[in-house]
């Protein structure tokens, strides 16, 4: 039964996102009511977590939960170029002696319902099967949503804030027509789970590999997962991928017979799941917020899946925007600027890792450009970790500039 009563907080969504900010506004002792049209658990893409997720974890008193849990650790990220040559792992203990350096690959469905269960426990009132038809607008300033229950009732809830983490079917990037699309990163992916598949023993077992393909036109993403199970995935411009192919279990092993390194991998390997695809990866919305608004997570914007960035993403915009909500609560201030005050430095950061991506696109190789530029190890690794906020980071990618030219000439000369 949902209480009639009026929250503080609507949060649509019961991601990553909308758990982290559901659960750090409860702690404040407000009334959160969570809305999520799915029955948990469920599934989801998106397994691999960076090593800059810990904090905000530590912060929703989930690491001991993640510890007790069967992920499998990851300690490091590793490429394999066009030619099939690996690079050196980036390990991630080398660079901070932490335990935030030690981080997990999931199962999403698990880490998901876990993460549920846990706003619960910090007092959030989240509804399963309930789906949020519309938000509600009183002028520009939201007031509440109208949902519907799993019996097929329509009801309105009213709350000072409401909260979209929604995922990419956000419905307010799509009502208030925020959606800018990333000219620059028009990828697809088509994604499937084998079985038996090669891994690593030790240190290694839980690395993620990222395996270009030949000629450069993509990659594949390698993800070992507990159970014996590892997620591969290939990524490539929309139109190389999508336009004038056959199916997707043709054109996922048209690329794999384009990357051998993955393709040695699966040798042994049984499919055990259908095949899924997804378009048009990055995009963000024009605004994080409005009066009485917030867009947190996929509902605010994506990245390009490269570096294993969306749950940081995640986490961090639920973290900032719960922040930013409790202190707007307890001043009566939940206007736009007040609401959106962490967007400014969220998407500097966002940028940061953009540029990364778009980096590697450009044909970056990461061997070549440390051996040029070695000073500049501590700073990738940084990126790779997700640790985006800080301002020394940008020489890198000056580095970067210089490095393509110079690499350019090398290989003309």
């Amino acid at each position: 039964m949902i209480n009639s009563a009026n929250p503080h907080v609507i949060v649509i969504g019961g991601g990553p996102a909308g758990t982290t900010a559901s659960t750090l506004i409860a702690q404040q002792g407000y009334r959160v009511e969570l809305f999520e049209r799915e029955k948990f658990p469920r599934y989801h893409i998106g397994e691999s977590l960076i090593p800059e997720t810990y904090w905000v974890l530590e912060r929703l008193n989930m690491l001991e939960k993640l510890r007790n849990s069967p992920f499998i650790k990851k300690y490091s990220v590793q490429f394999v170029n066009d030619n099939g040559k690996l690079s050196a792992p980036f390990y991630f203990t080398q660079h901070k002696d932490h335990e935030s350096s030690q981080t997990w690959q999931v199962l999403r469905s698990e880490f998901d319902q876990l993460m549920l269960n846990n706003a619960r426990e910090h007092g959030v009132t989240a509804h399963e099967e309930v789906r949020v038809l519309d938000v509600l607008f009183e002028g520009d300033r939201a007031v509440g949503v109208q949902y519907m229950t799993k019996d097929g009732q329509t009801r309105e809830m009213r709350a000072d804030v409401i909260v979209d983490a929604s995922g990419q079917s956000s419905l307010l990037i799509n009502k208030l027509k925020l959606k800018v699309a990333d000219p620059d990163l028009n990828k697809g992916s088509i994604w499937t789970y084998f079985k038996g598949a090669a891994r690593e023993q030790g240190i290694d077992e839980g690395a993620t590999i990222i395996m270009q393909l030949e000629g450069k036109k993509g990659w594949f993403w390698y993800i070992p997962l507990h159970n014996d199970i590892v997620s591969v995935g290939v990524v490539s411009d929309f139109d190389y991928l999508f336009k004038g192919r056959a199916d997707h279990a043709t054109t996922f092993q048209e690329e794999m017979d384009r990357c051998p390194a993955v393709k040695q991998k699966l040798a042994q390997a049984e499919q055990v799941d259908r095949f899924y695809a997804t378009r048009d990866f990055t995009y963000k919305a024009r605004q994080a917020a409005g009066d009485g608004w917030v867009l947190i997570g996929d509902a605010f914007g994506f990245l390009d899946p490269l570096y294993s960035s969306g749950v940081l993403l995640a986490l961090k915009s639920g973290q900032l925007a719960a922040d930013a909500i409790t202190e707007g609560l307890a001043k009566g201030d939940t206007s736009k600027a007040q609401l959106g005050i962490w967007e400014h430095d969220y998407l500097i950061g966002m940028d940061r890792m953009r540029k990364l991506v778009c980096a590697y696109y450009e044909n970056l190789n990461f061997g070549r450009f440390m051996r040029s530029y070695p000073h500049h190890k501590g700073d990738l690794t940084d990126l790779l970790i997700g640790d985006l906020f800080k301002d020394s980071l940008d020489n890198v990618f000056t580095s970067i500039e210089a490095w393509k030219t110079e690499d350019a000439e090398q290989m003309m000369a």
